[in-house]
């Protein structure tokens, strides 16, 4: 692999590393009020890096056997049709998602992730199950993922390259919930005040901000939609 391959797969990476399922959630499972479990740490962040890798693996895979360059049935009436009402039931769902509406009723959806995420009694398969769900939540937002995917594809890697990269892309991306994990365990008096503050402004924004990146996704989707079977 070329030098400027990897930067940039490393920086795409990074990128994905800020997302609600690769750092806020981390981030709540922090706020336990005792010291980090690690135990759940490691269920949840290696359920969502394997998540990302099986979706990166079936995309590849799909790009290989040449379903991908099917470009005439997908972008034909039917297929288009069913992005147009994705899209618009994407941007419909993005107005549930209000944290001020939620503020005085018992917290939003992603508030009710936070409040799983420190229940104490959560198993490792119960922060799994929630790696998944926030993965699935972003598979219509993880534009740097798909990019990173692109780069493989047109750099002709090998399928075992290609594989190998995105294990690589996946540890990268969860490599900052992971210092996070080893500040609080190293640190726990010094980072907590850090952590108390942004958890603080994750809770009340944390709702709206997801409703934001469905509701732009969602009129993409189906703005693309739109021009391919009305305008063109």
């Amino acid at each position: 692999m070329e030098m400027a391959l990897v930067l940039g797969l490393v920086a795409l990476a990074l990128v994905d590393s800020t997302s609600l399922g690769t750092l806020v959630i981390p981030l709540w499972l922090l706020m336990s009020p005792e010291r980090p479990p690690v135990r759940r740490m490691v269920a949840y962040l290696g359920a969502i890096a394997g998540f990302y890798f099986a979706v990166g693996v079936l995309v590849l895979l799909t790009a290989s056997t040449g379903i991908a360059a099917a470009g005439s049935v997908l972008r034909g009436p039917v297929a288009l049709g069913v992005q147009l009402a994705l899209g618009v039931g994407l941007f419909a769902i993005s107005w549930r998602f209000d944290s001020r509406a939620k503020a005085g009723g018992g917290g939003g959806r992603v508030t009710r992730w936070r409040a799983k995420a420190l229940d104490a009694q959560s198993s490792g398969s119960g922060v799994a199950v929630l790696a998944v769900s926030a993965g699935a939540l972003e598979v219509v937002t993880m534009l740097p993922y798909l990019a990173a995917i692109g780069l493989m594809i047109s750099s002709g890697l090998s399928a075992a390259v290609s594989a190998a990269a995105l294990a690589g892309y996946c540890v990268v991306m969860v490599l900052p919930a992971c210092l996070l994990v080893l500040a609080r365990t190293v640190a726990h008096t010094r980072v907590e005040p850090w952590l108390a503050r942004a958890d603080g402004f994750l809770s009340r924004h944390a709702d709206s901000a997801l409703g934001w990146v469905l509701g732009i996704a969602g009129f993409l989707i189906a703005r693309d939609a739109a021009v391919q079977l009305f305008f063109r």
